[in-house]
């Protein structure tokens, strides 16, 4: 199935959110919980499955539903669908501050990236949202993700989100290291794995972490600057503990 072909743009600086037009017909997929607000003429339903596969029965949809939960999503996506005659537009926004990547699958390799469970925003119908299982298990039991990713593939628009700023990085056949919370998604084609942190003494008084994200071969990486867990861990140790009474 070809994507839906959705027009779009960026608000905001540090803390946005993607408003996309959407003409007569026209679906975009999104996680639950991520809409800030629609025209008149748009309605949405929560759907099992992306909806990439026409007449996808009951059970297969069901299946991938529950695929989606073990990837700490909802067991739904909403859909929202431009009923009108005319161009309606609608807006999504990330849950804590960052920035939206809006990337074109039809122009990045294999027309599939691989993103951290948490990072997709929304999408044009006709995207495919799977599972995707890191290469080695000690990649996703030490990297800090857990050990499921999510594939997002097609040939329309996807948007992610990450936070603090994203920088985008070509990686030329050689290895490329991240600290594991700063991974938000990388190309199909590049190979993940766990690498650990320097030598004992660097990894427990380093404070950089036990391990970090080796990626290898030819391809595009994106990267975060504040992890969400990064930015929460800072706000919790200045939290005052209560005093035993």
């Amino acid at each position: 199935m070809h994507s839906h072909e959705i027009d779009y743009k960026i608000i905001g600086n540090d803390i946005q959110a993607v408003e996309i037009e959407l003409d007569p017909g026209e679906v975009v997929i999104a996680e639950a919980g991520s809409m800030n607000w629609f025209e008149q003429g748009i309605e949405f339903e929560s759907k099992m499955g992306d909806g990439s596969k026409f007449n996808e029965g009951f059970f297969s949809r069901a299946i991938n539903a529950s695929k989606r939960v073990v990837t700490g999503e909802s067991f739904f996506l909403t859909h929202f669908e431009n009923k009108s005659n005319i161009k309606r537009t609608l807006a999504f926004a990330a849950p804590f501050p960052g920035n939206i990547v809006p990337l074109d699958l039809s122009e990045v390799e294999n027309n599939q990236i691989i993103c951290q469970r948490d990072s997709f925003l929304c999408a044009a119908l006709g995207t495919k949202i799977d599972l995707e299982f890191t290469q080695r298990f000690g990649a996703g039991f030490f990297g800090g993700e857990g050990f499921v990713l999510q594939k997002i593939s097609g040939d329309g628009k996807a948007f992610i989100h990450a936070g603090g700023s994203i920088t985008r990085r070509k990686i030329n056949n050689e290895s490329f290291y991240i600290d594991t919370g700063c991974l938000v998604a990388f190309s199909g084609d590049l190979r993940y794995s766990i690498k650990r942190a320097g030598n004992i003494k660097s990894m427990l008084f380093g404070g950089e972490g036990l391990f970090l994200v080796e990626l290898k071969g030819t391809g595009h990486v994106y990267v975060q600057t504040l992890p969400f867990a990064r930015l929460a861990d800072r706000i919790i140790a200045q939290i005052p503990k209560p005093e035993k009474s």
